[in-house]
């Protein structure tokens, strides 16, 4: 049976809590006034039926299946859910032509939802463009991953994307209170308290998951024995590990707090960022060659050093793997971030590579081609006068060394002791 065959005037005793407690419509909707407040475009939208195709994007358990279960109780739209990871191109042709059908005969609009849409393959998700293009289908698409990143640029194109952000403490302790004290839908009949410093916990661990957060107040209950009162004991017994899970999204934006934390040498920062990639299971390589870039594109010329010990931490990863590869991961994290920084050699390239792309691919003079005759070794004659770059681009530069590190030397002898070329 689909979740949408459940009224929500008649929550089944068997469903877990936090299925129970799904809100039956916006006023009960925790989170997302951004989107959902009062006179809010989203909302407006929903209460008018006059929705557009749409991604919904954010963590689990931020509310994405709830809208959308609401929206198909307030819509006069054929709703039509499908899951991304069984769907096949087959199972959707027949959902677009069901709705051409429809619209055709009846003048019935037809909202397809897709749930985690990012697990689509890119040919699937090129498939739903004319439909979508052409008002066959009203698209929604929830996923926890990123947009950008896992949906076609098309397809995003078509679509608004609202993204939906963590539920606050605030938020969660409020629904877990309400479930505590309904009596319909969740545990109002048995008469249960909680103790402060339980609920705190509860807030906590949950992360803004606020269906691990009432599956583990549902445990927890199942656990009481003389008493009506959830302690802290009682919770963590329930829950036992920190759930710090990461979508794509995240595993960006903590991939990137590690790198700028390196970069301005934070080392406290950039520790605890390579901690929390490490928890939620980054494969560890992935790390180390993020490392290595970084020792050669921020440290680069300063410390060239870095990039030894950045190669060594790749090699040592390879060799022991985890658990023991968190060592030479954060000694490489905390030998970059202490090291002086230069990002010349990033530059220098950059700058060559753009005249490069831009401009034609000049002759290499003949001073320098492979069996030149003219050729004379600068080492032995110091004061040979040799053409390096062709003509048409002569005298372009490209690095600038910096004032910093092992680098200063190079500096001074570029532009002297004050810095003047």
């Amino acid at each position: 049976m689909d979740l949408f065959d459940f009224t929500p005037e008649e929550p089944k005793k068997h469903q877990p809590l936090a299925e129970r407690m799904r809100p039956r419509n916006l006023d009960e909707f925790f989170g997302q006034k951004h989107l959902l407040g009062e006179g809010k475009v989203l909302r407006r939208a929903i209460e008018t039926d006059r929705l557009t195709s749409m991604i919904l994007q954010g963590p689990p358990s931020s509310g994405k299946t709830s809208l959308a279960t609401i929206i198909s109780q307030m819509t006069n739209a054929h709703f039509v859910r499908l899951n991304a990871v069984s769907l096949g191109m087959a199972d959707l042709r027949n959902a677009v032509e069901t709705a051409r059908e429809d619209y055709k005969l009846y003048q019935k609009r037809t909202i397809l939802f897709i749930d985690e849409i990012h697990a689509l393959k890119s040919n699937v998700q090129m498939s739903l463009l004319p439909a979508v293009e052409d008002g066959t289908i009203t698209l929604i698409g929830a996923t926890t991953e990123s947009v950008m990143h896992d949906i076609i640029p098309p397809l995003v194109s078509r679509c608004r994307v609202y993204t939906l952000t963590p539920l606050s403490d605030e938020e969660v302790k409020e629904i877990i209170a309400t479930a505590l004290t309904d009596p319909q839908r969740g545990l109002g009949e048995e008469d249960l308290s909680i103790d402060e410093d339980a609920m705190r916990y509860l807030v906590d661990v949950s992360n803004g998951d606020i269906r691990n957060a009432l599956s583990a107040l549902e445990t927890a209950y199942y656990s009481l024995w003389d008493t009506k009162t959830i302690t802290l004991e009682k919770v963590k017994e329930a829950y036992q590990l920190r759930l710090n899970n990461t979508s794509t999204t995240d595993f960006y934006n903590l991939t990137s707090a590690l790198i700028k934390s390196m970069r301005g040498g934070q080392t406290d920062a950039a520790i605890y960022w390579l901690a929390r990639l490490l928890y939620v299971g980054v494969d560890p390589l992935y790390i180390a060659r993020r490392i290595v870039v970084h020792a050669v594109e921020d440290v680069g010329m300063a410390n060239p050093h870095a990039l030894q010990v950045a190669v060594a931490a790749k090699e040592a990863v390879q060799f022991i793997g985890m658990p023991e590869a968190r060592l030479p991961l954060a000694e490489a994290v905390i030998y970059i971030c202490e090291s002086p920084k230069s990002n010349s050699a990033y530059k220098a390239i950059n700058k060559a590579m753009d005249l490069v792309r831009n401009t034609k691919a000049y002759d290499v003079p003949a001073d320098i081609r492979d069996g030149s005759k003219s050729y004379v070794n600068p080492i032995d004659h110091p004061n040979s006068r040799i053409a390096y770059l062709p003509p048409e681009v002569n005298g372009s530069s490209f690095y600038k060394p910096q004032n910093s590190g092992v680098e200063a030397k190079i500096y001074a002898r570029y532009f002297g002791e004050k810095g003047t070329q």
